[in-house]
């Protein structure tokens, strides 16, 4: 739910420590290429999900251990990577093949399909230059047409005399 809710790379998740999240303000500060910060706001539910698993942990909570931990050790890239695609069937974001890329794929998808600026999506995702951001988005074809309809003046009218011109 993370990943998907804020973007992250999985880098970012398996390094992120306790004290990143504020889950009070919806808040998490994470460490992405290079080292740079940024911090992105998540919605209720990856708040509740990280509140359960948090709550359901039997080891001590330490404000600088890691956030995710498998027998008291940090997760590896790898076996987050294994665990997404174990349980990787997320109906809810319509996802056919899961992989850990596809959830911050998608989650700038969503953005900017309900209305988002690409300058705010790249600032999110931690891209310093915007080419990189469009990389990542996809346009579908029901998005384009709903862009048009809204968009163009004469998308929806009816009745305009279409003037054909002769050589």
């Amino acid at each position: 739910e993370l990943m998907y809710a804020a973007g992250l790379r999985v880098s970012e998740v398996v390094t992120l420590k306790q004290k990143n999240v504020d889950l009070r303000n919806g808040i998490v500060t994470c460490f992405g290429k290079g080292r740079k910060e940024r911090t992105i706001p998540i919605g209720r539910s990856a708040a509740a999900a990280l509140t359960l698993y948090i709550s359901t942990k039997k080891f001590p909570r330490l404000v600088d251990q890691y956030l995710f931990l498998n027998r008291g050790e940090p997760l590896t890239r790898q076996f987050l990577w294994a665990l997404i695609k174990h349980y990787g069937t997320v109906a809810v974001a319509g996802i056919k093949r899961i992989s850990p890329h596809t959830l911050r794929h998608t989650f700038a998808t969503h953005l900017l399909q309900h209305g988002a600026e690409v300058k705010h999506v790249q600032a999110l995702l931690g891209h310093n230059d915007i080419s990189t951001t469009q990389i990542y988005t996809h346009v579908t074809a029901a998005f384009l047409r709903q862009s048009y309809d809204r968009h163009h003046p004469r998308a929806l009218e009816l009745g305009h005399k279409v003037q054909l011109f002769d050589k």
